[in-house]
């Protein structure tokens, strides 16, 4: 398995792009002017606490207030707002904790009145970024993440990531951390740390410890509402996040980048320094790497998969509903039952990618093709968890209903990536259409099936918009060029002006429809 990061730049944007296997399963987006990052740690101030909600609205200097819940504040909220209070006063001068007196936990079950108050100011962290017309979603539980631990100040326990299965590995880790952990700290370990030493891991606790004691030197001079401390940049944020000794490449455009790219590599993995590589080409980046086609075919309400299956992806207010068809799709498994399985498990694979490179959340709703056999329903319902092992965000996946539907629900911590995938109609009638690339899919997958269905067959005439005609002919090696090494049969390709944007037929040398269902 290969993983491949690749990094655009743009004068009011970067763009990521994470590749495995060449395949295109995550797309972000860090904006010039995003103000608001999960992890960023900010200087509050309490608007007002509404018990009937039991949460308060909190000023962090954005448009609409960000909603705090009263189980989201933590149970050290005194022991935080104390120190808050010395910090900010200008007379501490150790940030340790290591002799910090810490106050009694405050009760899970009470009220957001008795233990916050209108213009308090509170340390408070984003959950959540702005979605919509909503505000940010904060916990004043503060934590700091680093490539191997999460640095909890005002805890005392160690935690494992679930995902690490080994029994031992976790014993080991979790006595390792307890012997290198500071006083009046937490840490939860995270996967990437399995089978690290404990040099590695004291050196991430002390960056950890050094980045905490940064941002409380700033408390006493800073106003409210304010940023305190950062979260690293949208590159080294994915890096520290998804990278493993998997990754074959860092393919970055832009010079200032690729030398930040290039340092935070050197101290987390500096023996994978090496696969970071500046690109400098005439040929844009993500074209080069084949991933404006694949945002061009994988957006939109369709998503087409191999053999003519694709799905419909519908979004509503409340929830995402996706539907699985089979299209055209011919098959050798022997009956019905056998060919829902293949193409849901195929779908199972192409919902997985989607979720993550559309970063969808809430409750997803899936329609798979219905199938009588439990042992093929567990089968699916298997396939789509380790399929989504990979997958970040938290998410919890209920096995298939009767009726074939799946239900899962996915945490949101971002906005939607939503891509426009229709493009201006060239005729001027002022309608969209699809891109051209989605076209050229539609028609090399018909193409395909129609030589299976007339393998004999000599002349294949395609009847098509003169714009599509031109570029199915242009360059060398054009697109029937290869269709011919493909295929081995020549295609006459007639522009026809009378067809409308979309439309396109095959035929025979007679003039006859050919067809591939």
């Amino acid at each position: 398995m290969n993983r491949e990061l690749i990094v655009r730049s743009n004068t009011d944007s970067v763009d990521f792009a994470l590749l495995k296997d060449g395949k295109l399963i995550e797309l972000h987006q860090d904006e010039n002017d995003h103000k608001f990052n999960v992890g960023d740690v900010l200087l509050a101030k309490i608007r007002k606490p509404v018990s009937g909600l039991n949460a308060a609205f909190v000023d962090v200097g954005y448009e609409k207030d960000a909603f705090l819940h009263y189980h989201d504040l933590g149970p050290q909220l005194q022991s935080l707002l104390k120190f808050l209070k010395r910090a900010r006063s200008g007379r501490m001068r150790d940030y340790t904790l290591k002799d910090f007196p810490f106050e009694k936990d405050i009760d899970k079950n009470g009220s957001i009145k008795d233990v916050i108050k209108p213009n308090q100011a509170l340390l408070v962290q984003i959950v959540k970024e702005p979605i919509s017309t909503k505000g940010p979603r904060i916990s004043s539980e503060i934590s700091i993440a680093g490539r191997y631990l999460i640095l909890v100040p005002f805890s005392d326990r160690v935690s494992v990531s679930q995902k690490i299965g080994s029994k031992e590995e976790k014993s080991r880790l979790k006595r390792l951390v307890q012997s290198i952990k500071p006083k009046g700290f937490g840490v939860i370990i995270r996967t990437v740390a399995e089978g690290k030493k404990v040099a590695e891991l004291d050196k991430d606790l002390q960056n950890l410890v050094s980045k905490w004691v940064s941002m409380c030197k700033k408390l006493n001079r800073a106003s409210t509402p304010s940023k305190v401390l950062v979260e690293l940049n949208r590159a080294s944020s994915i890096i520290r996040d998804v990278f493993n000794d998997t990754f074959t490449g860092i393919h970055v455009d832009d010079e200032t980048l690729y030398n930040q790219i290039k340092d935070y590599l050197h101290e987390i993995a500096p023996e994978k320094e090496s696969i970071v590589k500046l690109y400098n080409s005439s040929v844009p980046i993500f074209e080069k790497f084949g991933i404006e086609r694949q945002i061009k075919t994988s957006f939109g309400r369709t998503a087409s998969m191999s053999k003519g299956a694709y799905l419909v992806i519908e979004h509503t207010e409340a929830l995402h509903v996706i539907d699985v068809n089979s299209g055209n799709r011919s098959t050798r498994a022997k009956n019905q039952e056998d060919t829902a399985l293949e193409v849901n498990l195929l779908a199972a694979s192409e919902i997985a990618r989607q979720l993550r490179l559309r970063d969808m959340g809430g409750i997803i709703v899936i329609d798979f093709i219905d199938m009588v056999r439990p042992e093929h329903r567990k089968k699916l319902f298997n396939h789509l968890r380790n399929e989504m092992e990979d997958d970040r965000a938290k998410h919890k996946i209920l096995p298939p209903s009767k009726f074939g539907l799946v239900q899962i629900t996915r945490q949101r911590v971002r906005p939607e990536v939503n891509i426009k995938t229709t493009e201006e109609n060239p005729s001027g009638s002022g309608q969209e259409v699809e891109a051209p690339i989605v076209m050229i899919e539609k028609i090399n997958h018909e193409l395909e099936q129609i030589v299976k269905r007339n393998g004999k067959i000599k002349h294949i005439v395609l009847n098509t918009h003169p714009f599509i005609a031109a570029y199915l002919t242009k360059g060398f090696p054009s697109i029937r060029s290869k269709w011919f090494l493909e295929h081995k049969k020549w295609v006459k390709i007639q522009p026809r002006d009378a067809y409308t944007y979309l439309e396109y037929r095959f035929q025979d040398k007679e003039g006859k429809d050919l067809v591939s269902e």
